[in-house]
């Protein structure tokens, strides 16, 4: 079977051992300082510098190259509001009553509750569509591992929202399905992620959480 891509020249640059261990060392330090943020400050952020960090999450592997991930980006305030209201409906709801226990006592520590006016406050809402299967002349046309695909390019975005020096909240009401109504989305999309995204306020607090160490993140096999 032939392929269907032309095939290119790729090159990688590679360091020595030192740099390598210096280089990995300093990304890990850089990334540690990504916190989830609440508090937002409502400078704007210029659209350009959305439409790189979109770009960048877009290099993200995905199955087949399919690429099935939608970015909705919302500025309007008519919508954000909408959106908020629609979101506090389902996270009072499951606040109170469709959470265990158990659940409830693990986000005790943090201090949330149904309450997000973040999705108002924050300059922009970043909503991520998966993309289920595509449209084509002959009907519908699958995607592969698209829920893998979009995780990996919502990791991205992540870092990339990181790197410009901007914080964001991943937010997953449940269910999510006001959002395809509210922007009117295609049905082949489906919700993903809502990512408030922003500058922090000046004096912005976060829970002093630590993260697992290496020993209980990774086992390795010599």
């Amino acid at each position: 079977m032939q392929n269907s891509y032309p095939y290119i020249d790729y090159s990688k640059e590679t360091y020595s051992e030192e740099e390598m261990l210096n280089r990995s060392k300093t990304f890990y330090e850089w990334m540690d300082k990504r916190r989830t943020v609440r508090e937002f400050s409502e400078k704007s952020i210029p659209k350009s510098v959305i439409e790189n960090i979109l770009l960048s999450a877009s290099t993200a592997p995905s199955g087949a190259h399919k690429q099935p991930w939608t970015f909705c980006v919302v500025f309007n305030p008519e919508i954000k509001k909408q959106i908020r209201i629609e979101a506090e409906k389902e996270e009072f709801e499951s606040y109170n009553g469709r959470m265990t226990a158990e659940w409830l006592e693990d986000l005790a520590p943090l201090g949330t509750d149904w309450h997000k006016p973040f999705l108002e406050k924050a300059p922009a809402l970043i909503v991520v569509f998966k993309r289920v299967y595509e449209f084509s002349e002959k009907g519908k046309k699958n995607n592969y591992y698209v829920t893998e695909s979009v995780g990996l390019a919502a990791g991205f975005l992540l870092a990339a929202i990181h790197d410009a020096g901007l914080v964001a909240l991943t937010h997953t009401p449940s269910p999510m399905n006001f959002l395809s109504k509210i922007l009117e989305r295609p049905e082949n999309e489906r919700p993903f992620l809502l990512i408030p995204i922003g500058y922090p306020l000046k004096k912005t607090q976060v829970p002093d959480l630590q993260r697992k160490s290496i020993k209980e993140i990774a086992q390795f096999y010599e």
